[in-house]
């Protein structure tokens, strides 16, 4: 919590409508943050916008569909001249059929998956990462199944492959950061009962969600890329 004399931290939230960004996002403003969260759609009402009148001095709503490029760059014109100290994007679906495997999944689906977990993070990072202060942190929401050494079990072959490849270009992204003192971040926030991770989730979002977001202030310290889970517990590649 910041003291009546230091600048309240602020995070700028890309995925904030519901489920685990929201919750990020809860949490941060209790721990006194100012956050910018994003929604998809201009006209429906979300959890963020709940938060936002509750705390209308800590919160601010952004429109953004991270799939579309143009609205990337037109929020990046929005926050022209803003610096965070954080910026974290949330982002994650799955296909119709999550059993389904790779040799079974259609054309469309691989393109809006890779789309859609993989390409449209990376080019938030690469549009709106100017926005962070030189030693902020740069964070993307990942998963433990995006990693290749701990995939002894398949099943959801294709979330799988989209946040490995997500893994992946995350790790060239901070290659080109090498010389930089930002904190870079992949976050696995364990299985949990959302939307996404089904109702079988091992974890809530309040067992998860406050550790996640210990896990994200304390890297801020700790400048280059690591792949961690929701206890700080590095995972394998």
């Amino acid at each position: 919590m910041p003291t009546s004399n230091s600048p309240i931290p602020s995070i700028l939230l890309v995925g904030a409508s519901r489920g685990l960004g929201h919750a990020m996002a809860a949490e941060l403003v209790g721990r006194g943050w100012h956050v910018v969260g994003t929604v998809r759609s201009p006209k429906a009402r979300t959890q963020l916008h709940d938060l936002a009148a509750a705390h209308r001095t800590q919160v601010e709503i952004e429109t953004l569909d991270i799939t579309r490029p143009d609205e990337v760059q037109a929020l990046a014109d929005r926050l022209s001249g803003r610096r965070f100290d954080v910026l974290f994007v949330n982002a994650g679906t799955t296909n119709p059929d999550p059993t389904q495997t790779i040799g079974e999944v259609s054309t469309q689906d691989f393109v809006d998956l890779m789309v859609t977990n993989a390409l449209s993070p990376m080019r938030v990072v690469e549009q709106l990462g100017h926005l962070v202060s030189p030693d902020g942190l740069i964070g993307v929401m990942s998963s433990g199944q995006g990693s290749i050494s701990d995939n002894e079990s398949g099943q959801r072959e294709l979330y799988r492959g989209t946040k490995a490849a997500l893994n992946q270009f995350m790790r060239s992204f901070a290659a080109r950061q090498a010389e930089t003192p930002r904190a870079l971040l992949l976050m696995a926030p364990g299985w949990v009962r959302t939307e996404l991770g089904g109702p079988e989730g091992r974890l809530s979002i309040e067992e998860s969600v406050p550790k996640v977001v210990d896990v994200l202030l304390a890297k801020r310290s700790r400048p280059g890329l690591e792949y961690l889970d929701y206890l700080g517990r590095t995972v394998r590649w």
